[in-house]
């Protein structure tokens, strides 16, 4: 399905097959395409570039459509990558997969500063659902591990 270009969002590099690859969801999601582009709220002077997910309901494209900035997606992949890291390495240690004295995983520097990744003890379920969360990770392994691998393949390429 060929993504819209008069729409806000300027494509400029497209996945328009996403629906072909959309880990579990292949063949049946309404994620039609990926598009890094320019952002819908760029200002005149200014301009950002953003991720953009496009959803078709069969009839129209969704207003649930979301689109990042850059960054954020790959601050949302240094988060998976470091929560992967936690589930993969140390969460066994602890009765419910963390230490609730100590919830912070890590603090990653950023700009002069740190994201922190920590368990939302704020989930009243959280006891419950971090199991849930840890298994869905493990049923997913092979699918992530793919994606992991060829991101891993071309940040070396591209020498990080």
């Amino acid at each position: 399905m060929r993504i819209p270009t008069t729409l806000k969002h300027k494509p400029v590099i497209v996945s328009e097959n996403y629906e072909q690859v959309d880990g579990r969801y292949a063949e049946h999601t309404d994620a039609k395409g990926l598009s890094l582009g320019l952002a819908q709220w760029n200002d005149r002077g200014k301009v950002e570039i953003s991720a953009k997910v496009w959803r078709y309901t069969g009839e129209k494209w969704s207003r649930q459509s979301e689109e990042l900035p850059l960054h954020r997606v790959l601050d949302l992949a240094i988060l998976v990558a470091r929560s992967m890291q936690h589930f993969r390495e140390e969460s066994y240690r602890y009765e419910n997969l963390y230490d609730p004295e100590q919830p912070v995983i890590d603090r990653i520097g950023l700009q002069g500063d740190a994201m922190t990744v920590e368990v939302c003890t704020d989930n009243e379920k959280i006891n419950q659902d971090i199991k849930l969360f840890s298994q869905a990770l493990s049923d997913d392994d092979e699918l992530n591990g793919e994606r992991l691998r060829t991101l891993s393949r071309i940040l070396k390429e591209l020498g990080y």
